[in-house]
């Protein structure tokens, strides 16, 4: 019924859509067919093992959210308990007590850069110190832990498992070894993580980072192959066979035919490397005209474009559409110090955001269901948080802290001068009875009368040297 208005019975019932497009538990959302499923994962895998410049900004993303600190803060409020410290050190011990090292996860993780997403299965453990289930922990407190949080790879995922409203209830994965009993594995997402780069339309499968990147690679990889063959036959030169007509006549006969066929393949694979060499018949007509005939023919110019420029500009837009192409300053002979500085913090500010979607997930789902298999109840739940990443110029740094302290920033606000200590890698402040006493601000050195007086004697001999000041001798 149109403009029916709102009741208890329709209040709490969800009505729309999410929009994503799918045919049962397969995808449509990508426009482009090559990208979808199995042969987009495939062709992303490609882009990041092949091209420098996306190997070059991954890996740069890579090492910097791997250089982080990953921590666990517990709650800090007026009401903080002992439970809440303890809760937070359980939390801790799990992550570093899995079977593999917690920054393997995170770079098994950052695989969702490439394709989107990374499906992530739980695994868990008792804590019963050494076992030989695999479960081996470094604690014997009988509690459970992870034992380690794998991820699926993605070019094994099959399709996914959505209700009728579009939410996610797990995903079917292809065994690649046909090791599965029973075709497809179903994994729920009670027991997973899905790490995103983007949840739009709720999409399981999210964006690859290197969406935007893939028609510009297209393009560099189609222009380097041809400059790669175009090279080639410049210095071998386009070989030609000449042969008889009757050979390329449909009156050829089969024993013609087959000869044809071999010259041909001769001509498509003749290399200047060191098999090179040719066996070709020599045979003349009744006229003495010679029959069979190999040469080679060559343009013996340049070519009208540079390749050299187009393939730079389609380098150039593939690092733009990470934040990253601050990594090509200096190859091109173009850019000053400033752009790239401006540049890497957006780009470290983006990282950081890369580092907090994972950490959102893992306080959403990994940690609270933790939780509540150990039967542990809290009001306030501890955080797997992370260290800022900060690019900082310790030399323009310097100069930051003693304009600042010159101007009593440092006097005024004894956080700050905290802050810019830690900043810098400074010592703390000392404290004295329990106190942390705030620095006073920089005074005047006061000069020695002995300076004074030479600084004077100095100014009278300028003076008496040269006669009358210069402002004596001016008339009016």
């Amino acid at each position: 019924m149109l403009n029916e208005p709102l009741s208890a019975e329709n209040a709490f019932e969800e009505l729309g859509v999410s929009g994503l497009k799918r045919t049962g538990g397969f995808i449509h959302e990508e426009f482009l067919t090559g990208l979808r499923g199995t042969v987009g994962a495939k062709a992303y895998r490609e882009m990041s093992d092949n091209d420098p410049i996306v190997g070059a900004l991954l890996f740069a993303i890579e090492r910097l959210i791997l250089n982080i600190d990953w921590r666990v803060d517990a709650y800090e409020g007026e009401d903080q308990t002992q439970d809440d410290i303890d809760t937070a050190k359980f939390i801790d011990s799990c992550m570093y007590d899995m079977n593999v090292p917690w920054q393997q996860f995170i770079s098994e993780v950052l695989s969702m850069l490439v394709y989107g997403y990374a499906f992530c299965e739980i695994v868990y453990k008792k804590r019963d110190g050494e076992s030989e289930d695999g479960g081996s922990s470094a604690y014997d407190d009988g509690k459970i832990g992870w034992r380690k949080i794998a991820v699926r790879a993605q070019e094994t995922t099959w399709s996914w498992q959505l209700d009728t409203k579009g939410g996610i209830q797990g995903m079917y994965q292809m065994d690649p070894n046909g090791i599965a009993a029973k075709g497809n594995i179903f994994i729920p997402i009670e027991k997973a993580l899905l790490f995103r780069t983007t949840a739009n339309r709720n999409n399981p499968e999210g964006r690859s980072l290197l969406r935007n990147a893939y028609r510009p690679w297209r393009f560099k990889k189609t222009i380097e192959e041809i400059e790669a063959v175009g090279i080639e036959r410049d210095l071998a030169g386009l070989p030609v066979a000449h042969v008889p007509p009757e050979m390329l006549s449909s009156r050829a006969t089969a024993d013609m035919v087959m000869a044809r066929g071999a010259i041909e393949d001769l001509v498509r694979g003749i290399k200047r490397n060191e098999n090179e060499g040719i066996l070709f018949p020599l045979a003349y007509d009744a006229d003495g005209r010679e029959q069979y005939r190999l040469s080679l023919l060559t343009t013996g110019g340049a070519r009208q474009f540079d390749t050299d420029k187009i393939v730079a500009r389609y380098d150039q837009r593939i690092a733009m559409t990470a934040l990253a192409d601050f990594i090509l300053l200096g190859h091109e002979n173009v850019g000053s110090f400033a752009l790239g500085a401006s540049k890497v913090d957006l780009f470290t500010t983006a990282i950081q955001q890369i580092a907090r979607s994972i950490a959102q997930v893992l306080n959403q789902y990994a940690v609270p269901r933790l939780l509540k298999l150990n039967g542990i109840k809290t009001a306030h739940q501890p955080e797997i948080t992370f260290g800022e990443i900060v690019h900082v110029d310790l030399a323009l740094l310097g100069d930051f802290i003693q304009k600042t302290a010159g101007a009593g920033a440092l006097v005024v606000d004894g956080g700050l001068d905290t802050y810019l200590r830690n900043l810098s890698g400074m010592p703390p402040r000392e404290e004295k009875d329990g106190v942390m006493p705030i620095p006073e601000a920089p005074k005047p050195a006061a000069v020695p009368k002995e300076v004074v007086a030479e600084e004077a004697k100095a100014e009278d001999d300028v003076e008496t040297e040269g006669g009358a000041p210069e402002a004596a001798n001016l008339k009016l």
